[in-house]
């Protein structure tokens, strides 16, 4: 009597079953990397997702503003007045002008292209923003390190600048600086000084908010067992600060910085509007809300549009940000 041949499948091998379910244990517990882990829960988040698809799309516009005028458009500061009717003042036609050559109409009384300004607009809006958060950024990290670390009369010295500084009437300086500035500035001209100034402020006053974040959890990261170790090994205070402490900050300082320039969009829209932002006839949003007041009632969209492109790239930034965050928090769930 023969005996049974024994089939090759992993089924019957109890070794070769081990190695299978050693692989699927090794597979499901391998580790991933914190932007590994931040990407899987930001693709989760749908809203999110969409957020920052919008804020791409409109950093596109913004850098592609003269070819997308160019091939949509029409001159942002070109005169159409047989689009106005000469006896009300306002665009011919229903919705402000709307057609196929001027896609979001025109503008009350003199006829420029309102899709071309708009288009250009966004690039004040998103260039004063961002270099302003940057400028914030830069500014919060560096004195929220510094105070958070060597602590003592450090600490407080900061601390009470960054109190006084947020209590300074940011608004009121800049339309009060702006009201003495010469029209040419360090080889600049015009809407470049403007522009310059917008940033620099609205960067420096906004360094605290940042600055009292990085403080707060440098104060928290000191004491753990890596800066210790480090300490106890030599290591300088530059190492420490740079080596140990400020990548453990990247996370709250994204976090805050995506959370920041929707605010910088409203303070520059806000300050275009009070007639401190740009200068004409340089296209902007909230200068084109400002000349809206007057013929809201007769020409409703020229409010509308230019006003729905300010609550859309602001919710954009703010759905991102808050994506960005639950993202990168270690305690989050999503």
């Amino acid at each position: 009597m023969t005996a049974p041949l024994h089939g090759t499948s992993t089924d019957s091998d109890p070794v070769a079953t081990a190695d299978v379910a050693a692989d699927v244990v090794k597979a499901s517990v391998e580790g991933r990397s914190l932007r590994q882990i931040a990407w899987t829960r930001l693709k989760r988040d749908k809203l999110a997702l969409a957020g920052g698809i919008v804020v791409v799309f409109l950093v596109l516009v913004a850098v592609f503003a003269p070819l997308i005028v160019s091939l949509l458009g029409h001159p942002p500061n070109e005169f159409h007045q047989e689009e106005i009717d000469p006896l009300f003042g306002t665009p011919k036609g229903s919705l402000g002008g709307i057609s196929s050559d001027f896609l979001f109409g025109v503008e009350p009384s003199n006829g420029r292209d309102v899709f071309s300004r708009v288009v250009y607009g966004a690039r004040i809006s998103l260039l004063v923003a961002f270099l302003a958060a940057v400028v914030a950024v830069v500014l919060g990290t560096v004195f929220g390190i510094i105070a958070g670390y060597f602590g003592g009369w450090v600490d407080s010295l900061i601390s009470r600048v960054m109190d006084m500084l947020l209590a300074f009437p940011q608004l009121l300086f800049i339309i009060s600086l702006v009201s003495v500035l010469p029209n040419d500035l360090l080889g600049l001209t015009g809407s470049g000084v403007r522009i310059a100034i917008l940033v620099s402020v609205i960067g420096f006053f906004g360094w605290p908010y940042v600055g009292r974040i990085v403080r707060g959890q440098t104060l928290s990261l000191r004491e753990k067992e890596y800066v210790e170790a480090a300490r106890s090994l030599g290591a300088g205070r530059r190492y420490i600060l740079f080596r140990e402490l400020l990548p453990n900050l990247v996370a709250p300082i994204t976090v805050y910085t995506t959370l920041m320039i929707p605010t910088n969009i409203l303070t520059e829209a806000a300050l275009s509007f009070l007639g401190a932002g740009v200068k004409p006839p340089t296209a902007s949003w909230g200068q084109m809300l400002s000349k809206a007041v007057g013929t809201y009632e007769d020409d409703p969209m020229f409010m509308i549009i230019p006003g729905a492109a300010i609550f859309i790239t602001v919710l954009a930034f703010n759905l991102f940000g808050d994506g960005v965050r639950d993202a990168l928090d270690p305690k989050g769930t999503r």
